[in-house]
């Protein structure tokens, strides 16, 4: 499927700002790892270096293909690359600088759902998360790949209102689907706020069935 050109620029503005974002964070963490690395750690220093290098190649080879890309396999599979090579920055910075690696935040249902519900009540259990690229969750919403989070909150208040129990006589058999929207939305929340195509900006207010 090809991407419009707004649709296109925009998708290409947020990777290079990624890009750009990575570049710089790398060659800090090659700056880091020379000074506390090269007199105690000496062989990690070297495969750390080494690794550290191949994010810079990689980058350099995505924002290349950037400049061609032009229908959404490519967008994603140029993406999905990117995170790839992010995860791989922070693996290498986490061993320089001897911390705990960071995990991408995951949704947790439950609390989702007691947010949009304005109520402590319901018993979902968690379950891992299976909402993976954008390009599903923008599908689970219901909206046009590329679409802006104010479009994408606004697909969710109105399909949430329409699953929500309360608003079905207390029925609970769209609790299924309701979950997996929820998912879907977080995930578009932090993709959005990440690729930085636009602030993050959460509902104007919290969401309430009886609305």
């Amino acid at each position: 499927m090809p991407f419009s050109t707004a649709k296109f620029l925009k998708f290409r503005s947020g990777m290079q700002k990624r890009i750009g974002s990575l570049r710089s964070k790398t060659e800090e963490s090659l700056e880091c790892a020379v000074e506390t690395m090269m007199e105690e750690r000496v062989d990690g220093f070297f495969q750390v270096e080494h690794g550290l290098e191949e994010v810079i190649k990689s980058l350099i080879e995505i924002e290349e293909e950037l400049e061609v890309v032009r229908d959404l396999s490519g967008a994603m599979r140029l993406e999905s690359r990117l995170e790839f090579v992010e995860d791989r920055w922070d693996e290498f910075d986490s061993e320089i600088r001897e911390r705990p690696r960071r995990r991408r935040k995951r949704v947790s249902l439950a609390d989702m759902l007691k947010a949009a519900s304005g109520s402590g009540s319901g018993s979902l259990s968690e379950s891992p998360s299976t909402v993976n690229n954008a390009m599903d969750a923008y599908a689970i919403m219901g909206v046009e790949f590329g679409s802006s989070l104010a479009d994408v909150t606004a697909a969710f208040r109105t399909k949430a209102k329409q699953l929500h129990p309360d608003s079905n006589n207390g029925d609970r058999s769209s609790e299924p689907e309701l979950r997996r929207m929820l998912e879907a939305y977080q995930f578009l929340k932090e993709y959005l706020s990440l690729s930085n195509t636009e602030p993050m900006r959460p509902p104007d207010r919290p969401y309430s069935p009886s609305e």
